[in-house]
């Protein structure tokens, strides 16, 4: 809750650089993070008689819901079509949560971003005679209490008038939005989720077992990040929130397609047991198994709010799309990954309990593998390849955190995981790829320890492309690739055999030919058989973020494109035959689709570049 405070004079030392940082993610097409649009510095608070504000209900969860609607009613004697509501938490948002290292010449009023904003006069059409208004807001518990202030003065210049008493829910540690991720075995399931405890408080664990079984009891770690861990603003300005505590168990050694129930807990030191929600997932395959496999894979998606918050550009438009097209189909799906741009927090933590939410359906029920993207990791001096200012301060570290990956070094962020037929290898394009690094050695590792005999399908992910596009901020620079991209790894592809490359980044979807060298090396554009020829690449950053732009020239390697939001889909129907499909996330329908038939005999035969010229046998 704001109490009242003098009007005094704020520095815009750091805000000029959030502000940057907005500009720059805008330039770059798509990332521009809300939050950022409110010069939350510049905030004085002057009262204005007759302004109020009022929240309903005021006690949220009763019948256990980790989410709400509230109510919120608004009067302003003086009404402007820029006055805006915010919704703070925790409640007290004045300077006396402040930290006490600031690059402020003099303390601001405010110290805090709020979670989420809409204008007064969003569904309120005659607010600007009136003066009176009302809202339909959801909150998810996060943690904290709530507030609603009444802001004048726009964005750039707010006043705060009015604030609400406090809303809260019933109880705002209670565990939430668990996330499924497939662990360093084939037979291992990690439940990641968040609450309000640490375990000075309870302890965490997970009751599972095979449906209709005995349940058993699997302790959990705790992991949290503070402040001082981010490494710029606004992460570690007006976009901290405290994280709470992240909490992750491992389920071992479950049987091949069996089905499993589980439920995430506290113990508190009373005895008595906080329960969340309880749910269900699949075990995967055994590696090498002949089943039926679908494995959807998509890029750079953020997140946007049910009610309409936050979106004074249509910053995330297909974001709600994607998740509701996978959340419709997910009886036909086995696996997710989300490689790179996942929130686009870009340095406003709350938005990552907002995605945790938005997610809950999908990552609750199949694995829901995440890849490193700019928006999570690029930070200038702080080790990433690309210097710039894409995560908002977070430098990796919220990523790292909140979802688990089968990584030997979490920090690095690339990993291989074997699901059934398929061996995916996961790369970090924010950190050096290059020969002779760390990362190199680690690509090639996985690529080439596969047993092709038992996992024919050999697929590479990573966020940025390193294969082909031609989106114009490529085209801009005279390419159609990241800086030594293609140059660097394509010589592993084509030794290796990889069947389909995928890249996040460029928000659309774009395939290739099977191709190498800007040649296409195999006929026809929806079926492809026998030997392999090239690696087919594959552009899926249509998740959600404002969509990118092509250029109007179309090289000869790319065989579709699509200015759209949508996701890829692989369908492994036995060791022979791989269905690729590319879908619309408004209906789910399918744009474009290629198969691969190949026996392993085709798998060993030579192709363009990836055999000796002669073998002593010869």
């Amino acid at each position: 809750m704001m109490q009242s405070l003098p009007r005094t004079a704020a520095a815009v030392s750091v805000y000029a650089l959030v502000a940057l940082i907005a500009a720059g993610a805008a330039a770059a097409g798509g990332g521009e993070q809300p939050l950022s649009r409110i010069a939350i510095h510049r905030a004085t608070v002057e009262p204005q008689p007759g302004a109020f504000v009022d929240a309903s209900p005021a006690l949220l969860g009763l019948e256990w819901k980790d989410r709400e609607w509230v109510t919120v009613t608004y009067s302003n004697p003086k009404p402007s079509k820029d006055d805006w509501i915010g919704v703070f938490s925790p409640a007290n948002f004045n300077d006396s949560i402040c930290p006490s290292e600031n690059q402020w010449v003099e303390a601001p009023l405010l110290c805090t971003a709020p979670i989420k904003f809409q204008f007064a006069n969003y569904t309120s059409h005659n607010y600007e005679h009136t003066g009176k208004g009302s809202l339909r807001l959801q909150l998810i518990n996060q943690r904290e209490d709530f507030s609603f202030a009444l802001f004048s003065g726009g964005l750039l210049n707010p006043k705060l008038i009015a604030h609400s008493k406090s809303v809260t829910f019933i109880n705002p540690k209670a565990p939430v939005y668990p996330r499924l991720a497939q662990g360093k075995s084939w037979n291992e399931m990690t439940v990641t989720w968040t609450s309000g405890y640490s375990t000075n408080e309870a302890t965490p664990f997970v009751r599972w077992g095979m449906q209709g079984q005995i349940q058993i009891l699997s302790p959990a770690g705790t992991l949290t990040f503070s402040r001082n861990t981010m490494c710029g603003p606004p992460a570690r300005t007006v976009g901290w929130r405290d994280p709470g505590f992240i909490h992750t168990s491992f389920l071992r050694d479950l049987w091949p397609n069996f089905m499993y129930s589980y439920q995430i807990g506290h113990q508190l030191f009373d005895g008595s047991i906080v329960w969340g929600h309880q749910y269900s997932f699949k075990a995967p395959p055994y590696p090498g198994e002949d089943s039926l496999q679908r494995v959807v894979i998509f890029g750079d998606m953020g997140k946007a709010e049910v009610d309409g918050s936050n979106e004074f550009n249509d910053f995330e438009p297909g974001s709600l799309n994607t998740t509701n097209q996978l959340i419709k189909d997910l009886k036909n799906i086995d696996m997710v990954f989300h490689i790179g741009d996942i929130t686009y927090a870009n340095g406003y933590l709350s938005q990552w309990d907002q995605f945790t939410a938005q997610v809950e359906p999908i990552a609750s029920t199949v694995p829901y593998m995440v890849g490193s993207g700019n928006h999570e990791r690029d930070w200038p001096g702080s080790g990433s390849f690309y210097g710039n200012l894409d995560s908002g301060g977070e430098c990796g570290v919220p990523a790292q955190n909140m979802f688990y990956v089968p990584a030997k070094n979490r920090e690095q962020f690339w990993y291989l995981m074997d699901y059934g037929m398929f061996r995916f290898c996961v790369a970090n394009t924010e950190l050096d790829w290059r020969p002779g690094t760390e990362q190199y050695k680690f690509i090639e590792h996985c690529l080439s320890s596969v047993d092709r005999q038992k996992q024919p399908w050999l697929i590479f992910l990573a966020h940025r492309v390193l294969g082909y596009s031609s989106a114009t901020f490529y085209a801009d620079e005279g390419t159609t690739e990241e800086p030594m991209g293609r140059e660097s790894l394509q010589s592993l592809w084509q030794k290796y055999k990889v069947d389909i490359a995928m890249y996040g980044h460029v928000h659309g979807y774009e395939r290739t030919c099977p191709v190498y060298e800007n040649v296409c090396v195999a006929k026809g554009s929806d079926r492809y058989t026998g030997a392999f020829t090239a690696t087919t690449h594959v552009v899926v950053g249509g998740g959600g973020a404002s969509l990118a732009d092509y250029t109007a020239a179309r090289a000869r390697w790319s065989h579709a494109r699509d200015r759209d939001f949508g996701f890829a889909k692989l369908t492994a129907f036995n060791h022979t035959t791989l269905l690729f499909e590319y879908k619309k996330s408004r209906d789910g329908s399918v744009h474009d689709r290629f198969t691969v038939s190949r026996d392993y005999r085709d798998v060993l035969a030579c192709g363009v570049d990836n055999c000796p010229s002669a073998t002593l046998a010869s």
